[in-house]
């Protein structure tokens, strides 16, 4: 059970997908103006992520290694990832089409997030088993989430204050991320 715990706390805070392998930081920077919008796009990278794992785990275990084609991992996650996006965004324009417009160019761009197929890599990297690839995945997309709800808090914030012209958008995006990461880098002691 602590192992469990133990991956699931790395998984979030320690080796933050985001904030300490950076990975996925395009949608980051771009959804994190408004709160509704991060949030929808947490839940969007939350399921994505746990469900390509889950998928890609299934293809490398029991389809790409018996037939030896391990050499086909990145084009068989690339097509397991974008179908579930397209699933996904048809599922948002039917069901909730004010975040299906919200989130514009940025969901289709969850096909090209690095954190997705990153997440899915590091599951067949480190030989999880089927019960710690579920806590895993779900754990590092919540990581995710968490990091851009952060920055998403702190950007609206920022957005009402007086800050010098060339400091504003991007700049303090990336400058806000950087220090939210070493606030994240205080829970390394938490695991060794």
């Amino acid at each position: 059970m602590s192992d469990y715990l133990l991956l699931i706390v790395s998984a979030v805070f320690v080796n933050n997908i985001l904030l300490v392998r950076y990975l996925g930081n395009c949608p980051f920077l771009g959804v994190s103006n408004r709160m509704d919008t991060a949030t929808g796009m947490a839940m969007a990278v939350v399921f994505v992520t746990t469900m390509a794992a889950t998928i890609t785990w299934v293809v490398q275990y029991y389809v790409l290694n018996p037939l030896g084609l391990e050499y086909l991992q990145t084009i068989a996650f690339i097509l397991v990832i974008a179908a579930l996006v397209q699933l996904v965004e048809m599922f948002l324009q039917k069901s909730v089409p004010a975040l299906y417009r919200s989130l514009g160019i940025f969901l289709p761009l969850i096909t090209t997030n690095c954190a997705v197929l990153g997440v899915a890599v590091l599951v067949i990297q480190n030989e999880f088993g089927f019960l710690d690839m579920l806590l895993f995945s779900f754990a590092s997309a919540v990581g995710y989430g968490v990091a851009l709800i952060l920055l998403t808090g702190i950007r609206e914030r920022l957005a009402i204050s007086a800050i010098p012209v060339h400091f504003r958008g991007t700049s303090l995006g990336l400058i806000s991320a950087g220090l939210i990461a070493l606030g994240f880098l205080g829970f390394v002691g938490m695991v060794h």
